[in-house]
């Protein structure tokens, strides 16, 4: 560990700043209290950082340039983390008056591995798919206002060091827009003015007097691939826009001399004599994105690579995008709110729908209700007050052990068109499945990434610590497995059809398949006795009963399974198994299934299975980290979850334990 002597006090009162260079193998110190130091730290170019270089050359100690990386954060400021930093040891990216570690990287590596080059293209699709930039406080989709085909001029905040480091002033603003009028005489001219710029907040470069008929200022917060997408050309000084504009497939005119001008990439209007290098755009991503940056992830204490960093802001990103309206929450369990809270935002909890309504009609938010508690008085009066109406249910990785024994959900589906266990009506599942055919090869890369893990970590919804079952199969016997339900649930419910019951979808399957090995496995639940669904004379139609045992050895061990509208029909697809399916749950209609229950007119997609996988487990659900409750890539959940690793209260162990005291007395007493 190396000490890393600093003179300003961003580095010592952000806790983030040192954590991160801690993991990056640098540990920070007062620079007068520094001894033993390795060099000196200095943040960007800013006005301050000169105590930095000033102490540097006293000692006679290299200057470490640090920075936030191109991929930082959900919001601007220091109270969001950034998902990397900018560790420069020559230079600093943004600053042309002399060499950076980037423009070494750029001018003298080879940046020909093939390996590389793949992961440039994927991170380049990625990007652009996700809607990832360097903030992230808008999804992609929100429209413009904007017809195709305008030419996009960027503006930056006065005074920030790009500028002038760039080789810019602020007279070379004027120049930019000037020259994309005359290079575009028939076309509309739209400044995108800096997210930062406000009336109480930061300068940009344009006023209302730049504006004419063909020119309009863009305030709007839209997603910049969306706006890099409608362009027909981009014109910038230095702002990072442009690099994207670069990965988006414009060839952007530049003004100034950021880190990605002077490599045959840009239409540059400066040269610099140390740059002549003729580089592709996947070069200049795995130089700028893949060698670059120190990708860190603070709540691991490790370093990540570019590809977790961007599945973790990406995640951090969605729930934000979700939670951008204020939020009422209603019919959920107290024990429930504190994981709840940290999924959705600092809700206000409410019981009373009407009241609930009016709540969120007065914030200009939104009703969140948990599923099983929606009812008509709560439609009606979110209807009365125009308020939108979202369902709430437990992820399809929820946790390790049983909500019915207190243990909180590290993930949740939030639904905004119904959720996802109704067929009778859509869902923002359905709808994601329904779209999963235009998913870019990237998206199905990872999905495939993410059950590949899943199914090694042999994990499941609950992962239960149960005991392997004794199976003692036949030779060249069919095995089926028919997973049991509670027989109340809103998904038999809803989705069963003339076949609702354990018992008689115990008798379909045998009369199907007279001559299979049937492993008929009850509900955890249900043998708790927590919930109705027990099968008295389960040997009548089953070969065995897998009691009190784990799951996945009996998916294993299956050819096919046998469900009414089990999760376990998604397990078993996604670990290649034949399902077939008597009702009509979420992953029944799409042609991966063989469906003998009720149809749905609306589900005329054909998805891969890795597609469905994606809406499933990466597009739909939320996750937080057990360990920290921060929102975290599903990814991270599955290593946690693995590992055991994570935190419960202890008020809610010992709840659980008596809960489970007075069940047992209940079940005795019946």
């Amino acid at each position: 560990m190396q000490k890393l002597a600093v003179y300003t006090l961003g580095f010592l009162h952000v806790p983030y700043i040192r954590k991160m260079l801690r993991v990056a193998g640098w540990k920070v110190r007062a620079g007068p209290l520094s001894f033993g130091a390795s060099a000196v730290g200095v943040w960007g170019r800013k006005p301050l950082s000169k105590r930095g270089f000033k102490a540097a050359a006293r000692r006679g100690l290299p200057v470490l340039s640090v920075e936030d990386a191109f991929l930082r954060s959900v919001l601007p400021g220091p109270k969001s983390a950034p998902a990397g930093l900018i560790l420069d040891e020559v230079g600093i990216f943004f600053d042309a008056s002399q060499p950076s570690r980037l423009e070494n990287i750029l001018n003298f590596e080879p940046l020909d591995d093939p390996a590389l080059l793949a992961r440039a293209r994927d991170g380049i699709a990625f990007l652009r798919h996700s809607g990832l930039s360097k903030y992230n406080p808008v999804p992609r989709g929100i429209a413009s206002g904007l017809s195709p085909g305008y030419v996009l001029v960027v503006d930056q905040t006065r005074g920030d060091a790009s500028i002038t480091c760039g080789s810019a002033f602020d007279h070379t603003f004027a120049t930019m827009l000037a020259k994309a009028r005359a290079d575009h005489p028939d076309k509309q001219i739209v400044i995108r003015t800096h997210p930062a710029v406000g009336p109480r907040a930061k300068q940009g470069h344009f006023e209302v007097s730049d504006l004419d008929d063909r020119t309009v200022f863009l305030n709007k917060n839209i997603n910049p691939w969306d706006l890099l997408d409608g362009a027909a050309a981009v014109y910038c000084v230095t702002s990072q826009l442009g690099f994207e504009a670069i990965l988006a497939g414009h060839r952007p005119v530049v003004f100034g001399l950021p880190f990605y001008a002077g490599w045959g990439l840009t239409e540059d209007q400066q040269t610099c004599e140390r740059r002549n290098r003729q580089l592709s755009v996947e070069q200049l991503f795995v130089a700028a994105k893949l060698i670059y940056p120190t990708w860190v992830d603070i709540s691991s204490k490790r370093l990540n690579s570019f590809e977790q960093a961007a599945v973790g802001l990406l995640a951090r990103a969605r729930q934000h995008w979700q939670n951008r309206v204020p939020t009422v929450a209603v019919g959920m369990r107290s024990w429930k709110r504190p994981q709840i809270a940290r999924f959705l935002g600092r809700p206000r909890f409410e019981n009373d729908p009407a009241k609930a309504a009016r709540l969120a009609a007065a914030r200009g938010g939104r009703v969140v209700v948990w599923a099983s508690q929606n009812s008509y008085a709560l439609q009606t009066a979110c209807a009365n007050e125009g308020v939108p109406l979202w369902q709430m249910e437990d992820g399809f990785l929820r946790s390790r052990g049983l909500g019915a024994a207190l243990t909180p959900a590290e993930s949740v589906v939030v639904d905004d068109l119904g959720i996802y266990y109704n067929p009778l009506a859509p869902s923002r599942l359905e709808a994601l499945i329904e779209a999963s055919d235009n998913l870019p090869a990237v998206a199905l890369k990872r999905a495939e990434a993410l059950v590949e893990m899943t199914t090694k970590a042999r994990l499941s919804k609950y992962n239960l610590a149960l005991p392997a079952p004794r199976l003692n199969i036949p030779a060249g016997k069919r095995v089926i497995l028919v997973p049991g339900q509670v027989e109340d649930d809103a998904s038999i419910r809803f989705g069963a059809g003339e076949i609702n019951t354990n018992c008689g979808l115990l008798a379909a399957t045998r009369a199907a398949n007279p001559e299979a090995y049937i492993i008929y496995k009850p509900h955890p639940d249900v043998e708790a006795g927590l919930r109705i669904g027990a099968v008295e004379t389960p040997l009548e139609w089953a070969d065995t009963v897998a009691e009190n045992a784990a799951i996945l050895p009996l998916i294993d061990a299956a050819d096919a399974v046998w469900t009414m509208t089990s999760l376990t029909g998604l397990e078993a697809l996604l670990r290649g198994k034949d399902v077939t399916c008597l009702g009509l749950p979420f992953y029944a209609g799409w042609g991966l299934t063989t469906d003998l229950g009720p149809t749905c007119p609306r589900r005329t997609a054909r998805p891969s299975l890795a597609a469905l996988a994606h809406a499933t487990l990466i597009d739909y659900p939320l996750y937080l980290d057990p360990k920290t409750g921060h929102p975290c890539a599903p990814e991270l959940l599955v290593e946690r979850l693995e590992k055991g690793e994570g935190k419960r209260r202890w008020r809610l162990k010992a709840l659980a334990k008596l809960q489970g005291q007075f069940a047992s007395y209940a079940y005795l007493w019946r």
